[in-house]
């Protein structure tokens, strides 16, 4: 029989406590349930009004996996939903995870999240820039740093204030707060600078998805900002072999990365962390902090920052 718990008033059944989802550590999901409870603070303050994208993955992440976007079946008629208009299909529900009640029952099916760059409040009006940064074997994550900066400055000369996280699996995201405007123009002004990236940098940076263009090199993701699309959400779990984890990072951090282990962040490395550092990303919440995007203007390079320590193409 699973074990009954209460959540803020609310009644959940939990299942398969022992179950091993990480077989590199030996991670459970009652480790994994632990981790969402003591990190729902910050959590839950990124997911906020954004309608959820689920990864799923109950047998671990050698197991089957699947997305969603719709309500899962059997859903608590407490946990709150939002409807999501769809260009082709219609408009669908997709969940919101507003308390911690909904937090625990989301993390009892085993789930990576995802979110738009939108909230609920206004569909397909963007208030966060991302960019998505992939490195292509032998490349890695200090590759990333490098293009990272070059990012860091670019959008700076725009007036724009960039925040960075872990993936929590190869690279790295860059958030900025920005005024809200439609997808549309966010998605055109993160191409643009993808372009000038792959100008300015060409023999680290690539912002074609084309395969036989990346290995060695940084995609530059800019798609994750079209309305349809999401990104993983700062403090996730992600399905990996071990239990690593989106987690924001300084600026520091990233000058001084010369091993991808550097930024490489398991669950119970992140209490650590948020004692230490506060939630870095906390700056995104602020409207204050938002800024307009600029005018739209031709592409145009700009100069190359100075190179991390290590070379690009190191091992």
């Amino acid at each position: 029989m699973s074990p009954i718990t209460v959540v803020e008033g609310r009644r959940l059944s939990l299942t398969n406590l022992d179950k091993v989802l990480y077989p590199g550590t030996g991670t459970t999901k009652g480790e994994v349930l632990h981790y969402c409870t003591t990190t729902a603070g910050p959590l839950l303050s990124h997911l906020r009004d954004r309608p959820l994208s689920f990864l799923r993955y109950p047998d671990g992440p050698d197991g089957q996996r699947f997305f969603t976007k719709n309500v899962p079946p059997g859903a608590p008629s407490w946990v709150k939903t939002c409807e999501v208009p769809h260009s082709t299909s219609g408009p669908t529900r997709q969940v919101l995870l507003q308390d911690l009640p909904s937090l625990v029952w989301a993390a009892n099916l085993v789930v990576e999240l995802h979110t738009p760059q939108w909230t609920c409040r206004a569909p397909g009006i963007a208030d966060r820039l991302v960019f998505d940064l992939d490195p292509g074997a032998p490349a890695t994550l200090v590759e990333c740093c490098t293009a990272a900066r070059w990012l860091h400055d670019r959008l700076a000369a725009d007036g724009l204030e960039t925040h960075a996280k872990t993936s929590g699996a190869k690279g790295l995201h860059l958030v900025v707060p920005v005024e809200p405007v439609p997808a549309e123009r966010t998605t055109a002004y993160a191409k643009t600078l993808a372009v000038e990236a792959a100008a300015a940098l060409p023999e680290l940076v690539v912002h074609k998805m084309t395969k036989t263009l990346r290995p060695g090199k940084v995609f530059i993701d800019f798609s994750q900002n079209a309305a349809a699309k999401t990104t993983a959400a700062a403090y996730t779990l992600r399905a990996r072999d071990t239990p690593t984890v989106s987690a924001p990072v300084t600026w520091d951090e990233i000058a001084d990365c010369t091993d991808p282990q550097q930024l490489t962040f398991l669950f119970g490395e992140i209490a650590p962390r948020l004692a230490r550092h506060g939630d870095l990303l906390a700056p995104l919440l602020d409207p204050d902090r938002a800024h307009p995007l600029p005018a739209a203007k031709p592409s145009r390079a700009r100069a190359t920052p100075q190179r991390s320590r290590t070379a690009r193409d190191s091992p």
